[in-house]
């Protein structure tokens, strides 16, 4: 295993990878410099990790084939991010890519048998014909799972690489490579050694904007302007603000579900994060999908200054926004930055001589949103028929008089009017309903 795997030209591995690891167990089995007791517990170690990824990723059947498939999902190279961008065309690289997927079909269909026999091990086959306990969708990324699953029984029956390489490369084309290929939303996180890393959310609610009661306005708003961005047209930055509970974020979630498989993602970032937005944006430029980077419950106390970062990044910096990545931010906060009554009165002579300018400074990071999507708490009558459809939908069973009713009591007892509390109402309804 250890010579095919050195034969890989574009498709190399970390040194911590696992099949790295096993082809090295080959080698010493070949070389018999260490003993069978020593081979075995390598192997048990590196089943281990497979185990652990086939577990957070939901692998099912045959666990080694999932495995290098994901590896070929996951592998960013120059051919493959090139695929991604164009799909596959004429050229040279092909070859050197058709010699990597003939390594990868023999590894597809590796025999294990002789080191099973040789360690008296059963392990290998065991992982080949898999039967995973069934788990909670939020126990694993089931987006990666069935999307991996699907090309490991296709890249199973191709009868040659020529076959293999169409079926690598219509994925790339159709889904992308690596993480940004198969997920749909990312945070950002810093290393030990202080560089930035995404960090995929595996489990994103599956809102739609049609579970969101109401706002039809709003969200004929936030996907006329998504549509555009999405399609290559001209889009605008995008600010939903006004009162909590509305449906703000959950509009933007729904937003990146409707439109992931046309290439949509979202990074989301936090406000102590705004530092980072340049180097964010550098690492995501060039890749073919559209980024919303969003920004939950924006707003600025008077001695904040991360702001400047942000209106920088919008517009006004030296280096252009790309046109593959729009800001989408919510807020409770109409003006996003805090006013105060002296940022009202023109002439301060004991602080800044000209209040009105650092009025405008303030107002201007909000003015940079071109699209800008109120979200106003319903009506009392709006209440009761957000209350109402959440019933239908939820199974609630109790009679129309009587749940608005209730839902009165409770939406004074909790927040108020909108349709978190709506939520939150049928939630408890649901807990007392046998």
């Amino acid at each position: 295993m250890y010579r095919e795997i050195a034969n890989l030209i574009i498709y190399q591995l970390d040194e911590d990878s696992i099949l790295l690891k096993i082809a090295n167990i080959f080698k010493h089995l070949e070389n018999n410099n260490i003993s069978d007791t020593q081979l075995t517990q390598e192997i048990y170690a590196q089943v281990r990790r497979l185990l652990g990824i086939s577990t957070q990723y939901g692998f099912d059947r045959n666990l080694w084939q999932n495995y290098l498939t994901f590896i070929l999902m996951t592998n960013e190279n120059p051919f493959s991010i090139t695929c991604e961008k164009i799909g596959a065309r004429t050229g040279s690289v092909n070859e050197f890519a058709k010699n990597d997927f003939k390594v990868y079909m023999k590894l597809f269909h590796f025999d294990f048998s002789e080191i099973e026999r040789r360690l008296g091990i059963n392990c290998f086959t065991m992982l080949s014909d898999y039967n995973a306990v069934s788990k909670n969708e939020r126990m694993y990324n089931k987006n990666v799972s069935e999307k991996v699953q699907a090309l490991s029984i296709k890249l199973e029956k191709a009868k040659n690489e020529e076959e293999f390489f169409i079926y690598v490369t219509d994925f790339y084309k159709a889904f992308g490579v690596g993480m940004f290929g198969l997920n749909k939303a990312f945070r950002i996180i810093s290393n030990e050694n202080g560089a930035l890393e995404f960090c995929p959310i595996n489990n994103m609610d599956k809102v739609m904007l049609d579970d969101l009661v109401g706002y039809e306005y709003q969200k004929k708003e936030l996907i006329n302007n998504t549509e555009a961005f999405v399609q290559g047209r001209k889009a605008n930055n995008c600010l939903l603000s006004g009162d909590s509970g509305t449906g703000k974020s959950t509009s933007i979630k729904a937003i990146v579900n409707a439109y992931y498989e046309q290439g949509l993602r979202m990074i989301e970032i936090y406000k102590h994060q705004f530092k980072y937005l340049s180097s964010i944006i550098s690492t995501i430029k060039n890749r073919n999908y559209k980024f919303i980077i969003y920004m939950d419950d924006l707003s600025f106390e008077e001695f904040e200054s991360e702001y400047k970062f942000l209106k920088a990044v919008i517009e006004g910096g030296v280096e252009t926004k790309p046109d593959n990545v729009l800001i989408y931010a919510t807020s409770n906060r109409r003006h996003l930055i805090k006013e105060t009554w002296n940022d009202r009165n023109d002439m301060e002579s004991n602080n800044e001589i000209h209040r009105s300018d650092t009025m405008e400074e303030k107002l201007s990071l909000v003015n940079r949103f071109g699209c800008i999507i109120n979200y106003f708490k319903p009506s009392r009558n709006e209440f009761f028929n957000i209350v109402m459809e959440l019933a239908r939908r939820n199974g609630v069973l109790m009679k129309e008089e009587e749940l608005c009713a209730e839902a009165s009591k409770w939406e004074m007892r909790h927040g108020g009017l909108s349709g978190r509390t709506a939520q939150q109402f049928i939630n408890y309804c649901l807990s007392k309903q046998n």
